[in-house]
Parts: structure tokens; sequence; C-alpha cells
């Protein structure tokens, strides 16, 4: 999927206007794959294609580094393509707008290229992208700046954080996404999704339930940016535990909504909250 010309803004519209119908607020993710990209189809496995499958092409990244000994080598964002990029993303967020979207997300972990940028793992620039923490920032504020030019101050803007590297030095790391979340907030978002891992090869991340949430909260402690907790959250109970300690502003799920699309009714039922339920389930046949 993607939303880099009108024809999809109009795909879109169907969408987003359904959804709205729902009582829904539709919301999109606006990423680029960087040094993560050229792979197959998901349902097909998604591995990487080589320079001689006819599909490829050539990923970017901050830094001529791949991914992996399978993803290819990608090619270094000059400084030009870099205000390229930057532009792409202020264009999707319009086109975002048009089709209908009521919150935008900026997705800068996974290791995807904002991500590759932010770690010292992955950019080994020497210009003002590199280097310093300050500079390896430097692409993802400016990402931000732009799309926040075109987003509507009255629609959120969140941004998805890559909360650390799990590495022991030489990556992005715990502080650092403290330190950024301040950062991000003065420059417009409203929500940071403390997401992690992702960005290195092979490296061992200690998962379990909840195990991203503690970054979450210390987000939360010491910034004044609200923050919402992902990874392996899957019940009821689980989530409305994280928000009631004050260990997130908001709970956000991934694959336990597909493998249970009525998650949120059931969790509604269970707190005793009320379901909107369709008409059609009111009336007796």
């Amino acid at each position: 999927m993607g939303i880099w010309n009108d024809t999809q803004v109009e795909a879109f519209r169907r969408i987003t206007r359904f959804l709205g119908s729902q009582g829904a607020v539709p919301a999109i993710q606006l990423a680029h794959a960087g040094r993560k990209a050229s792979t197959g189809r998901p349902w097909k496995g998604g591995a990487p294609l080589g320079p001689e499958d006819a599909y490829t092409w050539r990923p970017f990244g901050a830094s001529p580094l791949a991914f992996d000994e399978e993803h290819q080598v990608p090619a270094e964002l000059t400084a030009n393509q870099i205000r390229y990029v930057v532009d792409r993303f202020a264009d999707a967020a319009r086109r975002a707008l048009d089709a209908g979207f009521e919150v935008a997300e900026i997705h800068g972990a996974h290791g995807y290229l904002i991500n590759s940028f932010l770690s010292p793992h992955s950019n080994h620039r020497t210009d003002a992208y590199g280097g310093s923490y300050e500079s390896r920032v430097r692409f993802a504020l400016e990402v931000v700046g732009a799309v926040r030019e075109v987003w509507p101050e009255d629609k959120p803007l969140f941004f998805r954080v890559p909360a650390t590297d799990w590495l022991e030095e030489g990556g992005w790391n715990a502080d650092d996404t403290v330190r950024f979340a301040a950062e991000l907030h003065a420059h417009g978002v409203d929500l940071l999704d403390v997401s992690t891992g992702g960005n290195v090869s092979g490296v061992r991340i200690p998962t379990g339930p909840g195990y991203q949430v503690p970054f979450a909260a210390r987000v939360k402690a010491e910034t004044a940016l609200p923050v919402a907790a992902v990874g392996l959250i899957t019940d009821t109970a689980q989530a409305e535990k994280i928000l009631a300690n004050g260990e997130a502003d908001a709970v956000l799920l991934g694959r336990e909504l597909l493998r249970n699309p009525s998650w949120a009714r059931h969790a509604a039922r269970e707190l005793g909250g009320e379901v909107r339920v369709p008409d059609q389930y009111h009336r007796s046949v």
C-alpha cells in the first residue's frame, strides 16, 4: 500500500468514509522502508529480492550498509536526495489529509529509513546527517517539520520511535529516546508510539508480555509528551493495567487485532463499557 499518487487518494477515500460512518477515526502510517526495502510479497515469504530479480529495486539508507547478508547494500542518500525524501513525506501527508485521514503517524522505527539515520549502528555518515546525536536526528526532525507544516494543528500527529537497538554500545538506546521525545514534542508531535528493535539483524530481543512498556513508562515519566505502549499486549486486563498504572496514555495493538478483529468489542464488555451495535442486530428477525 502507498499514498504517493492521487489515484491512491481516491481509493483511500472509500475506506475513510466507511470508517467514519461506523464511528471510527481513520489513521494512516507514513513510512519509508529504507535499507529493508526491495522484498517479495509478504504472503509469499517476503524474502529480500536480489539485484537479478525482475521486480527488484535499489534500496536507500543512511549509509551503504546492508541490513543483513540477504538484503541488498543500500545506496547512501545524498543531501539533495534527503531533501527530496523530506518533501515526499510532506506530499504523502497532504494526500492523506485529502483522502480523509484524521490521524497521521510517521514511522521512525523497525530499521526503516528514519531509524537507520537515528542509530550510530546503521548511520556512518560524516556530513550534517551523521556522527553526533544532533546530526543523526536531523533527518527525522526535518521530516516531522515538513509533515507538521501541511498537517493541521487540530489533527494529531504521532511518531513511532525505536526505544532501543538492544545493543550494549554503539546503538540507539533508551536515553536517546527520552532526549528525542522532548525534541519531537517541541516540533509538534502529539504522541510518541514507543516501539523497539528491528534495526540490527540477529540481535537477541528479550520479548515477553508487554516487554516494551517500560520504555513508554520512562518517556512518560521524564517528558511532557503523551506516549503509547505497544508490544505483545494481548488481553484486556493487561492493557487496562498499563493505563491505570500511568505507564502510558494509550495502548496500541497490531497483530492481536488481526487475530481477533473483535478485541475492542470484547474488551469493552469486560470493562463494563457500552458497545455500539449495528442497527440490524437490534431488531428481531
